[in-house]
């Protein structure tokens, strides 16, 4: 009974790493969608709307939004914002 004690805490130690592995994985892979933001919020008579989230990597994420009936198109960072294009008129204003 000596040796089973051993083999068993060395078995348990290595499938609690793999779990908070696979944990790290998964918050690094899946956690912008855990961030607690509401990206899609409907609001009745607002003027200003956030239509998709496009995620290029962890740190970097386009962001379409719609204000009155232009939309515009940014690219969100950790280093800052940038407006990637302006001015772009919805498809029912045509």
């Amino acid at each position: 009974m000596d040796t089973v004690d051993p083999i068993r805490f060395i078995l348990a130690f290595f499938f609690v790493l793999g779990l908070i592995g696979a944990m790290g994985f998964g918050l690094k892979r899946y956690g912008h969608r855990l961030s607690g933001q509401k990206f899609f919020a409907k609001g009745e008579g607002g003027r200003i709307a956030v239509l998709e989230v496009y995620w290029l990597d962890p740190r970097r994420r386009l962001v379409l939004i719609r204000r009155d009936s232009v939309e515009h198109l940014l690219l969100l960072s950790d280093k800052g914002e940038q407006v990637i294009e302006s001015g772009i008129r919805t498809m029912n204003d045509e």
